[in-house]
Protein backbone atom coordinates (compact mmCIF):
# COMPACT_ATOMS: atom_id res chain seq x y z
CA UNK A 1 0.00 0.00 0.00
CA UNK A 2 1.24 3.30 -0.87
CA UNK A 3 0.43 6.51 0.43
CA UNK A 4 1.33 10.38 -0.66
CA UNK A 5 3.96 11.88 1.55
CA UNK A 6 2.82 14.83 3.50
CA UNK A 7 4.91 16.79 5.76
CA UNK A 8 4.54 19.70 7.77
CA UNK A 9 6.10 22.93 9.03
CA UNK A 10 4.47 24.44 11.90
CA UNK A 11 6.32 27.53 13.07
CA UNK A 12 5.16 29.48 16.43
CA UNK A 13 4.00 32.90 15.22
CA UNK A 14 5.84 34.19 18.05
CA UNK A 15 8.27 36.98 15.81
CA UNK A 16 10.42 37.00 12.96
CA UNK A 17 10.71 33.39 11.25
CA UNK A 18 14.30 32.49 11.92
CA UNK A 19 17.06 30.88 9.81
CA UNK A 20 16.76 27.44 12.06
CA UNK A 21 12.77 27.41 10.71
CA UNK A 22 13.88 28.51 7.17
CA UNK A 23 16.08 25.39 6.89
CA UNK A 24 13.57 23.14 8.55
CA UNK A 25 10.93 24.34 5.99
CA UNK A 26 13.18 23.44 3.12
CA UNK A 27 14.00 20.32 4.28
CA UNK A 28 10.66 19.44 4.51
CA UNK A 29 9.60 21.33 1.12
CA UNK A 30 12.51 19.38 -0.91
CA UNK A 31 11.37 16.45 0.62
CA UNK A 32 7.99 16.35 -0.26
CA UNK A 33 8.58 17.54 -3.56
CA UNK A 34 11.17 15.16 -4.43
CA UNK A 35 8.46 12.14 -3.53
CA UNK A 36 5.56 13.98 -5.39
CA UNK A 37 3.66 14.93 -2.26
CA UNK A 38 2.65 18.28 -0.29
CA UNK A 39 3.56 20.96 2.06
CA UNK A 40 1.59 22.15 4.63
CA UNK A 41 2.15 24.77 6.78
CA UNK A 42 0.02 24.51 10.25
CA UNK A 43 0.84 27.94 13.08
CA UNK A 44 1.86 26.71 16.49
CA UNK A 45 -0.27 29.30 17.61
CA UNK A 46 -1.40 27.48 21.55
CA UNK A 47 1.63 29.71 23.25
CA UNK A 48 -1.21 32.97 23.49
CA UNK A 49 0.84 34.44 25.88
CA UNK A 50 4.26 35.37 23.30
CA UNK A 51 1.81 35.81 20.42
CA UNK A 52 3.35 38.21 18.12
CA UNK A 53 0.04 39.90 15.80
CA UNK A 54 1.09 40.04 12.23
CA UNK A 55 4.24 37.42 12.99
CA UNK A 56 1.40 34.67 11.14
CA UNK A 57 1.54 37.18 8.05
CA UNK A 58 5.77 37.48 7.85
CA UNK A 59 6.63 34.04 8.04
CA UNK A 60 4.42 33.23 4.92
CA UNK A 61 6.06 36.05 3.21
CA UNK A 62 8.83 34.99 4.21
CA UNK A 63 8.59 31.30 3.13
CA UNK A 64 7.39 32.98 -0.28
CA UNK A 65 10.28 34.85 -0.53
CA UNK A 66 12.19 31.97 -0.27
CA UNK A 67 10.29 30.41 -2.79
CA UNK A 68 8.82 27.58 -0.66
CA UNK A 69 4.92 27.75 -1.09
CA UNK A 70 2.61 25.64 0.95
CA UNK A 71 0.59 23.46 -0.84
CA UNK A 72 -2.11 22.85 1.99
CA UNK A 73 -2.90 25.02 5.02
CA UNK A 74 -2.22 28.54 5.90
CA UNK A 75 -0.88 30.16 2.48
CA UNK A 76 -2.41 27.27 0.60
CA UNK A 77 -5.37 25.49 -0.28
CA UNK A 78 -7.73 24.04 2.44
CA UNK A 79 -8.06 20.02 1.50
CA UNK A 80 -10.19 19.37 4.21
CA UNK A 81 -7.82 18.43 7.31
CA UNK A 82 -7.70 22.09 8.82
CA UNK A 83 -7.97 23.62 10.86
CA UNK A 84 -4.37 24.89 10.21
CA UNK A 85 -3.70 26.93 13.58
CA UNK A 86 -3.02 24.57 16.40
CA UNK A 87 -5.42 26.34 18.52
CA UNK A 88 -8.23 26.10 16.39
CA UNK A 89 -8.34 22.19 16.72
CA UNK A 90 -8.49 22.47 20.49
CA UNK A 91 -12.44 20.62 20.29
CA UNK A 92 -11.36 17.40 18.30
CA UNK A 93 -8.15 16.84 21.00
CA UNK A 94 -10.99 17.53 23.58
CA UNK A 95 -12.88 14.83 22.14
CA UNK A 96 -10.13 12.54 22.11
CA UNK A 97 -9.19 12.72 25.42
CA UNK A 98 -12.83 12.06 26.52
CA UNK A 99 -12.60 9.16 24.63
CA UNK A 100 -9.56 8.16 26.02
CA UNK A 101 -11.19 9.20 30.11
CA UNK A 102 -14.02 7.06 29.27
CA UNK A 103 -12.03 4.45 28.40
CA UNK A 104 -9.94 4.05 31.33
CA UNK A 105 -6.56 4.51 29.02
CA UNK A 106 -6.24 8.18 30.78
CA UNK A 107 -6.95 10.03 33.63
CA UNK A 108 -8.09 13.41 35.46
CA UNK A 109 -6.29 15.37 37.46
CA UNK A 110 -7.60 18.90 38.48
CA UNK A 111 -4.41 20.57 40.23
CA UNK A 112 -3.19 24.24 40.10
CA UNK A 113 -0.79 24.45 37.00
CA UNK A 114 1.88 25.74 39.18
CA UNK A 115 1.82 22.56 40.54
CA UNK A 116 1.49 19.72 37.95
CA UNK A 117 5.20 19.15 36.74
CA UNK A 118 5.79 18.74 40.44
CA UNK A 119 3.69 16.01 40.35
CA UNK A 120 6.60 13.07 40.83
CA UNK A 121 4.04 10.38 39.95
CA UNK A 122 3.68 12.06 36.33
CA UNK A 123 6.96 13.88 36.07
CA UNK A 124 8.47 11.15 33.57
CA UNK A 125 5.79 10.59 31.54
CA UNK A 126 4.34 12.33 28.37
CA UNK A 127 1.74 14.42 29.09
CA UNK A 128 -0.45 16.55 27.61
CA UNK A 129 -2.46 19.29 29.07
CA UNK A 130 -6.12 20.67 27.57
CA UNK A 131 -7.91 23.09 30.07
CA UNK A 132 -7.63 21.88 33.21
CA UNK A 133 -7.00 17.76 32.47
CA UNK A 134 -3.88 16.43 32.28
CA UNK A 135 -3.71 13.32 29.52
CA UNK A 136 -0.83 11.03 30.32
CA UNK A 137 -0.28 7.67 29.27
CA UNK A 138 0.95 5.01 31.39
CA UNK A 139 2.12 1.62 30.58
CA UNK A 140 -0.08 -1.28 31.63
Amino acid sequence: MSSKVRVRFAPSPTGPLHIGGVRTALYNYLFAKKHGGDFLLRIEDTDQTRFVPGAEKYIVEALAWCGISPDEGIGGEDRGNGPYRQSERKPMYREYAEQLLAADKAISLLIRQKNWMQCVKWRKMPVHRIGNTIISHAAT
